[in-house]
């Protein structure tokens, strides 16, 4: 399983920075999943759920405002407006 560095801030600072496997959000186009080795572009989200799938192959859910995301070849950032994980973390 390939993964790749995932950053996502608001603006209170960075809320995850870690590997993942997968991100799956809602762009203004419909619905995007970001695995390693995407090609590199930039699109804007909208309010909805956000799904990090994590190095380790664990799902983690949350809700998510507007905002960017960048997938670049280093990192993908999102950029949110606002980011609430919607389960318990460990």
């Amino acid at each position: 399983m390939n993964t790749y560095n995932l950053q996502i801030t608001t603006p209170a600072g960075v809320i995850f920075e870690d590997d993942a496997y997968q991100l799956s959000v809602r762009a203004v186009d419909g619905e995007l999943a970001i695995l390693a080795g995407h090609i590199p572009f930039c699109t804007a989200v909208v309010c909805g759920a956000c799904r990090v799938y994590d190095g380790n192959g664990e799902v983690r859910h949350a809700e998510i405002g507007n905002g960017i995301l960048s997938v670049l070849e280093e990192k993908t950032v999102l950029l949110t407006s606002s980011f609430k994980w919607t389960e318990p973390q460990k």
